[in-house]
């Protein structure tokens, strides 16, 4: 039988601020890993008192089963690391950390936001890329890391899988405590694309650079927006807004769509820009109309022409302020599913 760790990062809050978000605690903040005083703050910040109803539930129902079950709160970088130690494989001849795929240890993340999720795959990577001097023979050829352990998803808010569509309910994932844990039991890994960045992050979902006013009107800003080989805008054009999709989070602006087909398993990254076009009508009325210039690859970049662009990544707020750059890792995470 397997030995199931349900880890719960250390905020129950799903809001800015909150774990797994920008600037926040238990892996989510980009700075975690570079601003000593992080960790602490987000250890007074953070603590929860005891497991959320979902959690518990998952946890009997696995009990029921007969797995053996650890149900962790991790407040921090280092803790959430603790437990993905569980999932390293034997050591091998190069002395690299190495997932064991065929472990009898599975686990669970339960997470109030996408933000929570990527701060576990964001570690995740962290735990097991080696370093480009040290790349293994093994690796496959078009990653940067190896295949990562499976993950089950327990999302601990049932309305996201309604009018906002959180990762789960775009991959058709269960949101039932039993149900989820039937796919860590029963079910296969599902294995998905992971866009990592050259920011040390990872996405799962996509991200939307821009913003708009506190009428809602997009405000315009400047970019080099390139996909492999395609220039969707040279920077000497306003933007409103620009969509990096692995899946389809981001796929709207409003009434308009930006991405047309997102797969998170394709092995490609979809990117759009809406371009605000002036015209006129017969009558000599000028309108703007969204232009949406739409490119598919294996990586994109992002260079702003000036000042600071804000944006979401897989819900984590951020400003953008030099290049930015996203490939894809086909298959290289992947969930527990029936």
């Amino acid at each position: 039988m397997y030995d199931v760790v349900l880890l719960t990062l250390g905020s129950e809050r799903d809001a800015p601020g909150g774990c797994g978000s920008g600037g926040a605690c238990c892996g989510g903040a980009t700075d975690a890993d570079t601003n000593p005083g992080t960790e602490a703050r987000d250890r007074d910040g953070c603590a929860t008192e005891r497991p959320r109803v979902p959690v518990l539930a998952c946890a009997d129902a696995l009990n029921a089963r007969g797995a053996r079950v650890q149900t962790v709160t991790a407040r921090s970088n280092a803790e959430i690391d603790e437990v993905l130690a569980q999932l390293d494989g034997p050591p091998r001849p190069d002395g690299l950390t190495w997932p064991d795929l065929d472990g009898k240890t599975r686990l669970v993340v339960a997470t109030a936001s996408d933000a929570q999720l990527r701060a576990v795959l964001r570690r995740l990577v962290r735990r097991y890329a080696p370093a480009p001097s040290r790349r293994p023979a093994d690796l496959p050829g078009d990653r940067t890391v190896p295949d990562l352990p499976p993950v089950a998803v327990l999302p601990l808010d049932p309305a996201r899988g309604g009018a906002h569509r959180d990762l789960a309910a775009q991959l058709g994932l269960p949101r039932d405590p039993a149900a989820v844990a039937a796919a860590v039991l029963d079910g296969t890994p599902r294995r998905l694309d992971l866009l990592r960045n050259d920011g040390g992050s990872v996405t799962l979902d996509g991200a939307l650079l821009g913003a708009a006013d506190d009428a809602g009107r997009p405000l315009h800003w400047r970019a080099r927006v390139e996909v492999d080989d395609t220039v969707l805008t040279n920077g000497d054009e306003p933007l409103s807004a620009c969509a990096i999709g692995n899946a389809g989070g981001y796929a709207r602006l409003d009434d308009v769509a930006l991405l047309a087909a997102p797969d998170p398993a394709d092995g490609q990254v979809e990117v759009a820009v809406a371009v605000p076009v002036v015209v006129r009508s017969p009558l000599g009325r000028k309108r703007v109309r969204l232009e949406v210039r739409r490119a598919r690859g294996r990586a994109v970049s992002v260079l702003p022409r000036e000042g600071k662009v804000p944006y979401l990544d897989d819900g984590v707020e951020g400003e953008l302020t030099r290049k930015r750059s996203w490939w894809i890792e086909p298959g290289a995470w992947a969930v527990w599913s029936i």
